[in-house]
């Protein structure tokens, strides 16, 4: 057994020469030494345990049939199962280029089958053509991952401020009627977790379920156009008040609606539904548009009664919190309005996973 012949320029790539003969492996080590550092090996198993070693830096091997312990074709197989000469060119040398052993080779996966003896301008311009080949597409594989990586990062970067923005849009209004700003992060969490958790969210695809949550965190935006005097009661509204106090469901909409970037995001239809929907009933008496059933998307009926719920055993400017049994009795007999029998029961199904939200901190 040999060792490696370094010779001048470690950094440069490996060339491995699997071959029992001394004589030959010197010979092809003498034709390769100027472009590429030399790795010798005896036998296929020898071979396999220097290749396995080095497959970074190993760029070809040149591999004999006939050899002790471990023959050329026995580490072909062995080679192919690890899929290494998809990644590293193996050209098989061989005083026997027959056509069995010939086509069970590239059946293997070889590059080349060049016979002995060879010719040293012959076999080095064939092998250092695929060599360079290889190498070109080892490179542009990196450069495509490194691109994409690059392309993910950026991606993460403006879902992250995306999400900022959306996120200081809604609190901003929370602030603005007097709300901790907790609010929008408790109507986001509630909304997935009733998508994720329960059956009623099942019918709303999985992979939506974040995007629909972003998006209930801005169901209040249109209160921005509700003047402070009524925004900030400490009392009842009176009828004409309400009425005003009505209009956010619309005027976020039409907010929405008017911010160019958002209707290219994903989030945009959802936000929009959910603004204009999220005080529709069940039995149609809700508002603005009076829709009854199941023509209140899945997501508005979810926002909806996770708002209900959070501002029941919230502390309000209008009002007192209620105890959480209270407030869910309250819920249940339709005191806060009408819902889906099925949200109903999805709701109380998790109503304790959704307590825990209000414990943090």
């Amino acid at each position: 057994m040999m060792n490696l012949k370094t010779g001048e320029g470690a950094s440069r790539p490996v060339l491995l020469i699997i071959d029992d003969s001394a004589i030959n492996r010197a010979v092809l080590a003498e034709i390769f030494r100027p472009l590429y550092q030399i790795e010798e090996a005896e036998n296929g198993r020898d071979g396999l345990a220097r290749l396995l070693a080095r497959q970074e830096e190993i760029c070809a091997v040149l591999l004999d049939v006939v050899m002790p312990v471990m023959d050329g074709i026995q580490l072909l197989r062995l080679l192919q199962e690890q899929g290494i000469p998809e990644k590293i060119p193996v050209f098989l040398v061989t005083a026997d280029p027959s056509d069995e052993v010939t086509r069970e080779a590239y059946s293997l996966g070889v590059m080349d089958v060049i016979g002995k003896p060879v010719v040293p301008h012959i076999v080095s311009r064939r092998v250092c053509s695929v060599i360079e080949l290889f190498q070109a597409r080892r490179k542009l594989a990196r450069a495509v991952e490194e691109q994409q990586a690059e392309i993910e990062r950026q991606t993460r970067e403006i879902v992250e401020l995306n999400k900022g923005m959306i996120e200081a849009l809604a609190t901003s209004i929370e602030f603005r009627s007097s709300e901790s700003g907790e609010h929008v992060q408790r109507i986001h969490d509630i909304t997935k977790i009733l998508l994720e958790e329960t059956s009623f969210g099942a019918s709303v695809p999985r992979e939506n379920a974040e995007l629909i949550a972003m998006a209930s965190i801005m169901h209040d935006v249109g209160k921005i156009a509700i003047p402070d005097a009524i925004l900030n009661k400490p009392g009842r509204l009176t009828p004409e008040e309400f009425e005003i106090m009505k209009t956010h469901t619309v005027q976020g909409a039409r907010l929405l609606e008017k911010i160019p970037q958002l209707q290219q995001n994903e989030i945009y239809a959802y936000a929009r539904d959910i603004a204009r929907h999220h005080h529709e009933r069940w039995d149609g008496r809700g508002y603005p548009d009076g829709l009854r059933g199941d023509e209140i998307t899945p997501w508005a009926q979810i926002v909806s009664i996770a708002d209900v719920y959070d501002a029941l055993v919230s502390k309000r400017v209008y009002k007192d919190s209620y105890q959480v049994e209270e407030a869910l009795e309250m819920i249940r007999t339709g005191k806060c309005g009408v819902f889906n029998p099925s949200l109903l029961e999805s709701f109380f199904a998790v109503e304790g996973r959704i307590r825990r939200l209000y414990r943090r901190g």
